[in-house]
C-alpha cells in the first residue's frame, strides 16, 4: 500500500515581538540617515555653524537646495547599500536578512515617496529644491511622475527581495501580510511618538512624521500583490525566532530616539 504524503503546507511561525524590534531599529536608522547624514552632515560640509537635529527635521540658519535634497539622496544611497548587503548575505540569519529587507523598505519608500509628496502638496524637501525655479508647475509634475515610477520600482524590488532573499514564499499571503503589517505599524508608532516631542512644534507630526511613515511606507501594506509570479525563495524560509538581543537593542535605542533625539539636539561645527 502506497504511503500518502501530506500536501498541507507547514505554517512558519514568527516571533512578532522580535519582528517589531527589528522594524523599530531599521526605521530609526533610516530616520537618522535622512535627518542626520542627509541634511545635517551636508549642511555642515557646506558651511553651517550650528543647527538643531530632531527625528522630524534639521533646522539651521544655513540652507541650500543641496541640503534640502540631501535627506532623500542619503536614503536612496542607503537603500542601495542595504540591498547589496542583502544579496550577499547568503549565510546570514533570517533575522539579519529581515533587518536588511525592512531597512531597504524604509529607505526606498521614504525617498521615492518624497518626490510624489512634494510634487502634490508643494511642501517638504523637494518643494524647497524646486522653489523659485521657472515653470514651477512643470517641476511639480516631474516630481509626481518620478515619484510614481520610482515608488513602483521600489515595490517590485522589495517584494522580490522578500521572497528571494528572506525566503518568504510568494503564495504565503498570510505571513507576508503579518510581516509587513507589523513592520509598517512599528514605524508609524515610533516616528509619531518621537515627533510629538520635537522642538519646532506639534504641527510637524502631521506635516512630516506621519506622512513619512503612514504615507510613504504604505507600500508595505500591498506590495505582496505585486511580487512577480516566477519569484521563488533562494534562501531558507525558517521563521523569525525570539531574539532578546534585538528586543533589548530596540528598547534602548527607542528610548534614546524618542526622549533625546525627539526633543532635538543642538549640534555645532
Amino acid at each position: 500500500m502506497a504511503e500518502q504524503v501530506s500536501t498541507v503546507p507547514v505554517e512558519v511561525k514568527d516571533d512578532w515581538l522580535t519582528v517589531c524590534a527589528i522594524s523599530l531599529v531599521a526605521e530609526m536608522v533610516a530616520d537618522v540617515v535622512h535627518e542626520g547624514l542627509g541634511h545635517a552632515a551636508v549642511a555642515f560640509l557646506m558651511g553651517a555653524k550650528s543647527g538643531v537635529l530632531s527625528t522630524v527635521a534639521w533646522s539651521s540658519e544655513f540652507d541650500s537646495r543641496l541640503v534640502a535634497a540631501g535627506g532623500t539622496l542619503a536614503n536612496l544611497a542607503a537603500g542601495l547599500v542595504f540591498w547589496m548587503a542583502l544579496r550577499k548575505a547568503t549565510g546570514g540569519s533570517v533575522r539579519w536578512r529581515f533587518f536588511l529587507l525592512v531597512s531597504i523598505a524604509f529607505n526606498l519608500f521614504s525617498s521615492t515617496g518624497y518626490f510624489f509628496f512634494s510634487g502634490v502638496t508643494n511642501f517638504g524637501d523637494w518643494a524647497a529644491v524646486i522653489g523659485g525655479l521657472p515653470a514651477h508647475w512643470l517641476w511639480r509634475l516631474v516630481l509626481i511622475v518620478v515619484g510614481i515610477a520610482s515608488y513602483h520600482g521600489a515595490v517590485l524590488v522589495l517584494g522580490t527581495a522578500l521572497v528571494r532573499y528572506v525566503g518568504v514564499a510568494r503564495d504565503d499571503l498570510g505571513r507576508l501580510r503579518r510581516l509587513m503589517y507589523v513592520s509598517y505599524f512599528s514605524a508609524v508608532v515610533i516616528l509619531g511618538v518621537a515627533g510629538l516631542l520635537n522642538p519646532i512644534g506639534i504641527q510637524l507630526v502631521w506635516q512630516s512624521a506621519l506622512p513619512a511613515a503612514a504615507g510613504a511606507h504604505s507600500g508595505m501594506l500591498w506590495l505582496m500583490y505585486y511580487i512577480p509570479r516566477r519569484t521563488v525563495p533562494e534562501r531558507g524560509s525558517e521563521g523569525i525566532g525570539r531574539s532578546y538581543a534585538w528586543i533589548i537593542a530596540a528598547a534602548g535605542l527607542s528610548a534614546i530616539f524618542v526622549f533625546v533625539l525627539g526633543r532635538g539636539i543642538t549640534l555645532h561645527r
